[in-house]
C-alpha cells in the first residue's frame, strides 16, 4: 500500500496485532526425505492454527531477489524495501543504542577465523561468546586514524559495530566481507571519487586490527559489510497510526524496529522471556513485533536437524503467545534460509494470519506447500501489514 494512502485510511481502534517473525522461516526439501524443515518438524500447534487461518506466501523484495534481513523486515513493516534501503551497519549501531550523527558511517563487523594462508575458514569465528568478543573489541579501541574519530562497539557473539566519524565521509564503498569461506578478506574500494578517503580509512583500520588480533585462536581476523549512513524513515505512528513495540533479542532487529518508530521493550535472552515481556507491556501498545532468530541461525549453519528442532521449540511456545489473545496474530518470516543452501534464498516465505474475519481451509498445515495453496496466494511482503490492519479494523473505506 502506498504510505500516503495508509496515512489517509488508518483509523483508531482498540484491537491489538501480534506479529511473530521466524527469521529465515522458509526451507527446501532434504534430499534424503523430500521434506522441508517445516514438513519434517512436529508442529501440532502451528498446524492447528493454520487450519483456522488465512495462509499464503510472501515475496520479500521481488521474484528471484535474495533479501537481506533488513529489506525482509522493512517489507513486513509496510515499507517498500526498494524505496527504503537501510544499511546493515546502521541497523546494528541503532540496535545497541549507539546514537549516530550526520557525519557517521557505520558498518557491521564479523570476527572470523583465518587459516595460515590468510583465507577465511569460518566467517563467524565459531560464534564466539559475547564476553570474549567484547574483550577483543576493547583491544581494537586502541586504533587511531588521523582526521577522524573511531568507535568500535560489541554487539553479540562474533558481531561488532564500527563507526567512522568525520565531515565528508561516504558510505559508497565496497565491503571487505566476501561472504564466502576459502578466500581472503577483501580490500574496500571507493564506488565514487568522494569515497576514496573513507575506503582508505577502512583499510587502515583493518590493517591495524589484523595486527592486534592475529594471535587469537578463533577470532584472528575480521570482515566489514553494510556501510551506511543514518536514513530518514517515515514512522509507523504517522503512517499507520500504531503505537508499536518491538521485542527482539538480537540488536540488529531492535535497531530496525527503532528506526521505524517502535518502542523497544525488554526481550531477555529466551523465548520465555519474550512472552513474559509481551504480557507485562500488553496494555501499553496495540502492535507488537516479536523476533525469533534461531531458525535463521540453524539454516545459515546448514544444520537441517537444528532448524527442525528450533521450529519445534517455537511450536511449543505458541500456546503462550496465543494466550495473550491478540485480535490479529501473524506468523511470518523475513526471508527463506534453507538449511541445504546454508544461506538466505529467493524462495517465497510462508505466511499465516489469524483473526475473527479470515477465510481458511480446514485441514491445512503450516508448510510451504499448504501456504502456497492458501487463499492469500503469493503476494509482496510489503502488503502484509495492510492486510493485518484491515483484519484489525484499522483501515477506513476508500472512496464513496
Amino acid at each position: 500500500m502506498d504510505l500516503d494512502l495508509a496515512q489517509r485510511l488508518h483509523r483508531p481502534a482498540q484491537s491489538k496485532i501480534l506479529w511473530l517473525v521466524l527469521d529465515g522461516l522458509g526451507g527446501l526439501p532434504h534430499p534424503d526425505t523430500g521434506k522441508s524443515e517445516l514438513e519434517t518438524a512436529r508442529t501440532p500447534n502451528l498446524d492447528a492454527l493454520a487450519s483456522q487461518s488465512a495462509l499464503g506466501l510472501t515475496m520479500p523484495v521481488g521474484y528471484g531477489v535474495t533479501p537481506g534481513s533488513g529489506p525482509g523486515h522493512l517489507a513486513l513493516f509496510g515499507y517498500d524495501p526498494l524505496q527504503f534501503d537501510i544499511g546493515r551497519g546502521v541497523l546494528e549501531a541503532t540496535g545497541i543504542g549507539f546514537q549516530l550523527g550526520p557525519n557517521d558511517v557505520a558498518a557491521r563487523g564479523n570476527f572470523c577465523t583465518l587459516d595460515a594462508a590468510g583465507r577465511i575458514s569460518d566467517r563467524r569465528a565459531a560464534r564466539i561468546p559475547t564476553q570474549q568478543s567484547a574483550a577483543i573489541v576493547e583491544r581494537l579501541r586502541a586504533i587511531t586514524i588521523d582526521g577522524l574519530d573511531l568507535f568500535v562497539e560489541p554487539v553479540r557473539e562474533h558481531r561488532f559495530v564500527l563507526v567512522l566519524r568525520a565531515p565528508g565521509l561516504s558510505d559508497q564503498i565496497t565491503e571487505t566481507d566476501p561472504q564466502a569461506e576459502g578466500v581472503a578478506p577483501l580490500l574496500s574500494q571507493p564506488q565514487h571519487p568522494d569515497a576514496a578517503r573513507t575506503a582508505a580509512a577502512v583499510n587502515d583500520f583493518v590493517a591495524q586490527a589484523s595486527a592486534l588480533i592475529c594471535d587469537e585462536a578463533l577470532a584472528n581476523g575480521l570482515v566489514l559489510r553494510g556501510f551506511a549512513t543514518i536514513p530518514s524513515l517515515p514512522q509507523m505512528s504517522d503512517v499507520w497510526g500504531l503505537n508499536a513495540a518491538s521485542c527482539a533479542i538480537y540488536p540488529m532487529y531492535r535497531g530496525l524496529a527503532r528506526l521505524a518508530g517502535m518502542i523497544a521493550i525488554p526481550a531477555g535472552d529466551t523465548i520465555d522471556d519474550q512472552i513474559a515481556s509481551l504480557g507485562e507491556h500488553w496494555s501499553q501498545h496495540d502492535y507488537f513485533f516479536c523476533h525469533y532468530k534461531y531458525t535463521d541461525s540453524a539454516g545459515e549453519d546448514g544444520d537441517f536437524d537444528a532448524k527442525v528442532q528450533r521450529l519445534q521449540d517455537f511450536d511449543a511456545a505458541l500456546p503462550a503467545f496465543r494466550a495473550l489473545d491478540p485480535d490479529v496474530l501473524v506468523i511470518s518470516g523475513d526471508h527463506s534460509t534453507p538449511a541445504i543452501m546454508a544461506a538466505h534464498s529467493w524462495h517465497p516465505v510462508p505466511f499465516l494470519l489469524h483473526s475473527a474475519t479470515t477465510r481458511h481451509r480446514l485441514g491445512a498445515a503450516f508448510t510451504e506447500a499448504d501456504c502456497g495453496q492458501g487463499l492469500l496466494g503469493t503476494f509482496p511482503a510489503k502488503e502484509s501489514l495492510p492486510i493485518a490492519m484491515a483484519h484489525a479494523g484499522r483501515l477506513a473505506k476508500y472512496g464513496a
